[in-house]
């Protein structure tokens, strides 16, 4: 058993720099005299804005230690699990005169987890002087995205969740998770976290409440596929806010596997919508995706359907004077899991090459915490039937993003090999926030818009088509589901898979 197992579980709520504390969440890389020198620094300079919750060391002498009040948490080759587990915000590479490959993987495994790197220049080893928080270097990852992070739930966001019992669908997830995160902050009755995999939910009760002896009703293990399970739980639990973000979500996959995401995205939602409105939910928003705007893909498809049936119920739960149901559409979203970040600080770590489908494709992209902000924000804000997007400027070509990101974890130019695989089906080489046909509408909120479906939205017989596309599916027979996925959608076509063109020259790689 590893020496680590034990200080890994150690709840760093507990220890003196957390009493009262405030700052980033702050995990440091080595434990040795700099490591030491700089979490006694940032307790006495709080002003700074970093809270170490825990350092990581590879001497198992120090496990299980208190270094400067701060525990141990584990080994360097647990820094991506450990950060994601104690919700660091910011990593410190604390190790003086460390080989530039060993931090180049380091601050890869950080930006994996979501958390922006900071890191001690190797000179202060030579200079042999007391490391202070004023050394600190910053890596940061909102970088990528290409413009300012936007702060975007406020604190009106309170209202709608304090005192009220809260369901969140997919609450495993990187999304899901967070989002359980901030609500259990705002104060709710109860929050109720579904998911279908019990490891996800274990994980995520010790996380919010540092034990998790799985005894209680917070965790809720189910299929949103199961249309009676979900009735039932929503009989019992008697939810009165939902926020939905369980889904199937990787293009190629479900491009291969159509019934798949009609089961999850589109009947999972349909589930959900009809138990909601059964049983009074208030409030229910859906975690859908920019490509249901004009979608190209399966999993678009998939998404504007789930859009138009929370739309669809919308106006019957107005007309009734009961529940609002809205929507958010996100861009990609940095830090999450199987996201392009991560998948491209694993090729980094390993050596490469970076694979990118093409030299032009670009795309939109937010933080963790903007996707969530704009997810409670949308349930502060919605009268029924609105599709909320976040403002995220212009979008990013996945180049440029490649090369500014290997430059933050100090790798050359010479250093970074991308190899074009080609378009594949169903993706698009630009994304957009809305369709053709939808009009882009200002919010209470500066840099939150919304589109509103007309009264022909959809097709005229959603309900009956739906009913065709669910038997299709549960048939596995995939040609069917992609020919009825065309008839509710019109205008729905995936493309074929495109090569990568010929170019003339190599490519301006952004250096």
């Amino acid at each position: 058993m590893s020496p680590y197992n034990n200080a890994a579980r150690l709840n760093p709520s507990n220890h003196p720099l957390q009493e009262g504390g405030s700052g980033l969440r702050t995990i440091v890389v080595g434990a040795g005299s700099a490591g030491t020198a700089l979490v006694r620094d940032l307790d006495r300079t709080p002003d700074f804005g970093l809270l170490p919750v825990g350092l990581l060391d590879d001497d198992p002498l120090k496990a299980g230690q208190l270094v400067s009040g701060a525990p141990v948490l584990g080994t360097l080759a647990e820094l991506t699990g450990l950060a994601v587990e104690h919700r660091a915000q910011v990593v410190v590479l604390a190790i003086p005169g460390l080989a530039h490959q060993r931090v180049r993987q380091l601050a890869t495994a950080a930006a994996a987890a979501g958390a922006s790197v900071r890191y001690l220049p190797s000179f202060l080893a030579a200079l042999r002087r007391e490391v202070v928080g004023s050394d600190l270097r910053s890596l940061d990852v909102n970088r990528l995205i290409g413009r300012h992070e936007v702060h975007v739930a406020s604190s009106d966001v309170r209202a709608v969740i304090e005192g009220r019992r809260v369901l969140v669908t997919g609450a495993g997830g990187s999304i899901g998770s967070e989002l359980c995160r901030q609500l259990h902050a705002f104060g709710p009755a109860e929050l109720y976290m579904l998911d279908h995999d019990e490891s996800n939910l274990h994980r995520l009760q010790l996380d919010i409440w540092g034990e998790a002896l799985l005894t209680d009703d917070a965790l809720v293990i189910a299929d949103i596929r199961d249309r009676p399970r979900i009735q039932q739980i929503f009989r019992d639990l008697k939810p009165e806010v939902v926020f939905h973000a369980a889904a199937h979500k990787h293009l190629p996959l479900l491009e291969r596997h159509p019934s798949e995401a009609v089961k999850s995205n589109v009947l999972g939602t349909d589930n959900l919508v009809e138990a909601a409105l059964a049983t009074g939910v208030e409030r229910f928003v859906l975690i859908s995706t920019d490509k249901a705007a004009d979608p190209t893909s399966v999993l678009g498809a998939s998404k504007r359907l789930a859009e138009l049936i929370v739309q669809a119920n919308a106006r019957d739960a107005r007309n009734l004077g009961t529940g609002v149901f809205s929507a958010v559409r996100f861009g990609n979203v940095l830090g999450s899991r199987g996201s392009l970040l991560s998948v491209l600080a694993e090729q980094l770590r390993s050596g490469g090459p970076v694979t990118v489908t093409h030299p032009d494709v670009t795309r939109f992209f937010m933080t963790i915490e903007e996707a969530v902000g704009l997810v409670l924000e949308a349930g502060r804000m919605a009268h029924g039937g609105e599709v909320f997007v976040l403002d995220m400027g212009e979008p990013v070509r996945i180049v440029d993003l490649v090369h500014n990101f290997a430059r933050q974890v100090q790798l050359e130019a010479e250093e970074v090999e991308i190899r074009y695989t080609g378009l594949r089906a169903g993706e698009k080489l630009n994304e957009a926030l809305f369709s053709e046909g939808e009009e882009r509408l200002p919010t209470a909120h500066a840099r939150i818009y919304a589109t509103v479906a007309d009264s022909s939205a959809g097709p005229e017989d959603l309900a009956g088509g739906l009913t065709g596309l669910y038997q299709a599916a549960a048939g596995n027979s995939d040609a069917e589901v992609r020919r009825r996925l065309a008839e509710l959608l019109p205008g729905y076509r995936t493309p074929e898979a495109q090569p990568v063109p010929a170019l003339s020259a190599p490519y301006p790689d952004g250096f």
